[in-house]
């Protein structure tokens, strides 16, 4: 379905060319602009519907494939955006709610790609950007059942995997080997990190609390998907059996990644040889370990899997007084490793994080009050900002009562993103770009999803919708930013696997960094010039690792944005 819908898409687009603007009548004929923005998959029937327009074009009009005009709208005044470096102005079409195919345009011959209004438009995407997991399993072969043109042979069994002379000890030596097999792969490369798996766990592990209906009908076609446990669950496992097997059974400490000591060229995983190491022991690992760990134990335990949600009950906690016995471990990059780092300069958030997740799981004070001594006001999570999820947590669960000027906290700051995103000219609330800026934008998506499920107020699930819109291609840019999702989507992502398996097409569901100005020569070599305004500072090139690299991060608040917004649109 996801072809179709691609093929679909890119020959509407050519259409595009040669339908008329006007009415029928016109013998004029259309060019597809990219100066008309907007969610390339398309609208739903009841969400609001707009565009951004960065032309002088005071009217538009909404036109179907035949060419017949089928509503007509005025635009404001334009408003400049100093992150883009340019003016749009909206082109609002709510009231028109028929379905169909339809492309907007102005000025008679300036067109859109062609959009689609109707109803499920996003099921198709949700299923690919969680089925992007199943394609990053590390150690698996991906059968053409399940994966079809994209299959591969096994790489990295790691059922050999050195202690490095950082995470040495009397028990378990430099030199010595253990196995921790499986999970996924982390980013771009063929890494596995804890940090970033465990918000990136927790995020699908919350999607599936949060949108239990929704995530217990799809199927993914994995090899799980005959069992009676949700494919998102069964997918999360996959990751949760590995993270549980860079716990030392010894002192209950946590290894911070397994890696090679260099990243690998760009060639398939089967091919690759290097040693393969886990590097260092560190509180960040334990902490994030112990959070997710713990919420899993929680969650695996609805489904009767109670064994395992003993064991990793008792994991988590031992990971957690790890981390009290070394509380200031921080990871420093051995001199001859050069794989991504996930450092980190303060615990307080993973403190709480992990506290929360361990009082939730167990009702202990010592954890409640190991909460509330780390407790930060709630913000936009990422890897390295983790105490939103302790907040979602509690304020989801039962135990919700007992934090009242918690939940105030967490509302206040989802109204503060409104608030950013009525002054936005394109309509987000985002006001800075960071390295992995779509991220941003998802994780702000599902905090406004949050505060619709505790508040029941629309409007957070509106502003989730332009969060959305953004992401399919409402940007800068004018890129729907998931591969295979779109008239204008990344075709060659950082991504190794991606780059070397000798397919044209990308994996579809994944999404890419997204534009920011942190590093503007990554592709120097290719004589690539960037714009140096951050919302539009992108490049769909292989070697731009700051803005086109895939990473299971980045992916996670996308499964959980789209599914609640198929949950918020039943």
């Amino acid at each position: 379905m996801i072809d179709v819908r691609v093929s679909f898409l890119l020959l509407s687009a050519a259409l595009a060319f040669n339908l008329g603007c006007s009415s029928g009548t016109s013998e004029k004929r259309s060019t597809t602009s990219e100066d008309i923005l907007i969610n390339q998959i398309g609208y739903p029937v009841d969400a609001p519907k707009k565009a951004l327009i960065r032309l002088p074009a005071a009217t538009f009009k909404i036109l179907d494939l035949k060419g017949e005009t089928v509503f007509n709208g005025n635009t404001p005044q334009p408003k400049y955006w100093h992150l883009s470096g340019d003016s749009v102005r909206v082109a609002d079409f709510t009231a028109f709610s028929k379905p169909g195919e339809y492309k907007l345009c102005v000025n008679d011959t300036l067109c859109s790609y062609p959009f689609t209004i109707g109803t499920d438009l996003y099921a198709e995407l949700a299923d690919a950007a969680l089925k992007s997991y199943y394609y990053a399993r590390c150690g698996v072969a991906i059968d053409s059942a399940f994966g079809g043109q994209w299959q591969r042979p096994a790489g990295h069994p790691d059922t050999l995997v050195m202690v490095h002379k950082s995470a040495s000890d009397t028990s378990r030596p430099a030199g010595s080997t253990l196995s921790s097999p499986g999970g996924w792969y982390d980013a771009g490369d063929y890494g596995k990190y804890i940090v970033n798996s465990s918000i990136t766990t927790w995020t699908l592990l919350q999607s599936l609390k949060l949108n239990l209906e929704y995530h217990k009908s799809q199927s993914l076609n994995i090899p799980e998907s005959s069992n009676a446990v949700p494919d998102i669950l069964d997918e999360t496992l996959v990751n949760l059996s590995w993270m549980m097997t860079m716990q030392d059974p010894g002192d209950g400490g946590v290894y911070h990644k397994l890696t090679t000591k260099n990243f690998d060229d760009f060639i398939m995983p089967h091919k690759t040889n290097k040693q393969r190491y886990v590097v260092q022991k560190s509180t960040s690992a334990a902490l994030d370990y112990a959070a997710t760990i713990a919420t899993a134990s929680r969650i695996v335990r609805e489904y009767q899997l109670t064994e395992l949600a003993d064991e990793m009950e008792q994991s988590a906690t031992r990971a957690w007084d790890w981390a009290v016995q070394h509380p200031n471990s921080f990871y420093e990059q051995p001199a001859d490793i050069s794989t991504g780092a996930y450092p980190d300069t303060t615990y307080v958030d993973e403190r709480f994080w992990a506290a929360s997740e361990l009082y939730l799981l167990t009702g202990k004070g010592k954890y409640k009050e190991a909460m509330l001594v780390n407790y930060q006001k709630p913000t936009t999570p990422k890897w390295d900002v983790v105490h939103p999820l302790g907040v979602i947590s509690v304020l989801t669960s039962d135990k919700r009562p007992e934090f009242e000027q918690m939940e105030n906290d967490f509302i206040s700051y989802t109204d503060e993103m409104l608030e950013k995103e009525q002054a936005s000219p394109y309509l987000i609330s985002m006001d800075a770009y960071a390295w992995g800026s779509n991220s941003d934008v998802a994780n702000d998506g599902m905090l406004k999803l949050v505060a619709y499920s505790l508040t029941g107020d629309q409007k957070y699930a509106v502003s989730a919708q332009n969060d959305l819109d953004y992401l399919m291609g409402r940007n800068a840019t004018g890129y729907s930013f998931v591969t295979g999702f779109g008239a204008k989507t990344p075709q060659y992502p950082h991504n190794r696997i991606i780059s070397a398996d000798g397919i044209k097409e990308p994996i579809p569901g994944y999404i890419v960094g997204g534009p920011n100005t942190i590093v503007l020569n990554d592709c120097e070599s290719e004589n690539v010039v960037r714009s140096t305004f951050p919302a539009a500072s992108y490049t769909d090139t292989e070697c731009s690792y700051s803005t086109n690299e895939t990473a299971i991060n980045w992916n996670a608040p996308v499964v959980f944005l789209v599914s609640g917004m198929e949950v918020f649109l039943k």
